[in-house]
């Protein structure tokens, strides 16, 4: 993942470095005042050949469907099968910053992700739902090969709805493999359906407590119980393997710090 605090500018060439690597995706950031994910993605992809790029995570009461429909299908046409798109709630406390608060997060974000993949698949699509309206709706270029929608998503409920209508679920950053069986069985969808786990890399070194707090804090978990990929290469590595072992389709690493490469050189090694 490229952090969100780095400089965006830094993106151009950390995406280049990871394309000759071993590394299979690269994640962007959308979060309210840091960066806009559609933008990230298609300088990500613009400069690259190999790795799939992953959105994490479009908030739903930010984006309009169709709109959105038409960002993702721009993308997967001009890069077939190197896109992944994650839509969530959004933080409630951003939302209602910007004025884009729902009564219902849970019907809109899956009115949302079903219109959005029924736009892709090149569907006109009319619904009159509680919080999507679209009438007689469709994409002129639809992608070939509509690109995955994924669910970045942490309650039960929303864990549920992400296997109904997603193809894929986003966990949040703290993690640990502990969790993640109970996290499969309540997403309750059949093998293809993807569980890409966020998750802090960092080796060598002190974490910034504040970063474990804050986390912990939107978590509901105490600090220590944050899962990391940390401390030698060789025990960040097990960390990774452990959540492959648990159930993790993919595991998309969040490095800490301002040279973030070298922890990814440093893993990829251990691994």
């Amino acid at each position: 993942m490229f952090d969100r605090d780095l400089p965006p500018e830094r993106l151009v060439p950390f995406a280049r470095a990871l394309d000759e690597t071993v590394v299979d995706d690269l994640w962007v950031v959308e979060d309210l005042g840091w960066t806009g994910g559609i933008s990230a993605a298609a300088t990500a992809l613009a400069v690259t050949s190999r790795l799939r790029v992953g959105i994490g995570i479009t908030p739903a009461p930010l984006r309009n469907p169709m709109l959105l429909a038409m960002e993702l299908a721009n993308l997967a046409r001009l890069h077939p099968g190197r896109l992944a798109a994650g839509i969530g709630h959004g933080v409630p406390e951003w939302m209602r910053q910007v004025g884009a608060a729902v009564p219902s997060p849970l019907t809109l974000l899956e009115e949302t992700i079903t219109s959005i993949r029924a736009l892709l698949r090149g569907e006109t699509v009319t619904l009159d739902g509680r919080t999507v309206r679209l009438d007689g709706v469709s994409l002129v270029h639809p992608p070939a090969v509509p690109p995955p929608v994924l669910a970045g998503v942490k309650g039960p409920r929303s864990l549920a709805l992400s296997g109904r209508v997603a193809q894929g679920t986003i966990v949040p950053e703290g993690v640990g493999p502990a969790q993640l069986p109970g996290i499969v069985e309540r997403i309750g969808a059949d093998g293809e359906h993807e569980l890409v786990v966020f998750t802090y890399l960092h080796t060598g070194g002190e974490v910034d407590r504040s970063l474990l707090e804050g986390q912990a804090e939107f978590l509901g978990v105490a600090p220590e119980d944050v899962a990391m990929a940390c401390g030698t290469p060789r025990e960040a590595a097990a960390q990774v393997k452990a959540l492959w072992a648990a159930g993790a389709s993919t595991v998309a690493l969040r490095p800490i710090g301002q040279e973030p490469l070298e922890h990814v050189t440093a893993l990829l090694s251990a691994l």
